[in-house]
Formats: structure tokens, sequence, C-alpha cells
């Protein structure tokens, strides 16, 4: 199947459908790598379409894309495209996070998105969960979380990035009195 080709195109529910179907299971690992390399075209409109499709995959599909996870890290910090970020970090939430692998770089770039009003709001809701999910580990980065989403509060915020800061506060109040 040539992905660039149909990427070109606006795809629909049931192209993403039909493109997670063919490249599940161990067999089409090859598939799913042609697929990820296409996020890194120079058309916006492949990557981005590859990106979607890729958030789209399964849970077992979706373990294919944890041996690039410092991989995606990269590619959303430097992203510019607010989309593709979007999808980058959507896909990044999906990963599981060590404490033995955290990098500050990218705890430092989800602190910025967080407090960045030049941010979208929906990036900005990403930032948090994948904020909490790296300082979960550290009771010190927990508490510095605390005081960034407690400082936005003071702004006006849309309520889906309410819901996120409320949703983050109560899981960092957990771990504050399991400790």
């Amino acid at each position: 199947m040539d992905f660039r080709k149909r990427f070109l195109q606006r795809l629909s529910q049931d192209d993403i459908h039909e493109m997670c179907f063919l490249t599940q299971g161990t067999d089409n690992d090859s598939l799913k790598e042609e697929l990820y390399t296409l996020i890194s075209d120079e058309d916006v409109r492949v990557s981005y379409n590859a990106l979607w499709v890729l958030t789209h995959f399964d849970l077992a599909n979706n373990e294919w894309l944890y041996a690039k996870h410092d991989e995606l890290i990269d590619k959303a910090i430097a992203e510019k495209h607010e989309g593709k970020r979007r999808l980058l970090l959507t896909l990044i939430l999906r990963q599981p996070f060590d404490r033995d692998t955290l990098r500050t770089d990218f705890i430092d770039f989800c602190f910025d998105a967080i407090q960045s009003s030049h941010e979208s709001y929906a990036n900005r809701a990403l930032c948090m969960k994948l904020a909490y999910e790296q300082c979960r580990f550290f009771p010190e980065l927990l508490s510095e979380l605390s005081n960034c989403l407690e400082i936005i509060s003071t702004e006006p915020l849309s309520s889906g990035l309410k819901t996120a800061r409320r949703n983050v506060m109560k899981k960092i109040l957990k771990d504050v009195r399991s400790v």
C-alpha cells in the first residue's frame, strides 16, 4: 500500500480504520515503520495524517511505539505546527514513563507549555497530564507542578483546561496523601 499517496488526501474514519487494520500485529511491523517514517514527511498533510492514524492504534499495536519514546519527545519539542504537536503529545501520553529515564528537557517543555498563553488549550491540557506522569515519581516535582497549576488558575481557562487542571490536582493530592 502506498501510504504517502493516500495521505495526500483527506482521510475518512473508514480510511483510518483500514490503515490500522493493515498494520496490526507483529507481522506488519514493517508497515508500521513505513507509516511512522511519514510523520516526518515534508508535506504537512501527509505527516499530520500519519500521526492521526498512529493515534488510532489499539493498545497492543501502540506498544510498538514504545521504542520510539525519545524520538517522539524530540519531535514534540521541536514541532511548530500546533495540530501535529497535539497528536505527538497524544502519542506520548499513551506511553509509560519510568522514573529512571525521565528527561528534564521534556519536563521543562511541559511546564513551559502549561503556562504559555500562546499554546492551544488542548496542548496545555496534554502537557498538564504529561507533566503529572513524569513528576509523580518525585514529591518535590509534584509540589512544583501543583504551584504551576495554582498560578494558571488565576487566568481565564477553557472548561476543558479547567477540567484537566482539576483532575491533575486531584491526582497530586492523592499522591501526597499516600506518602
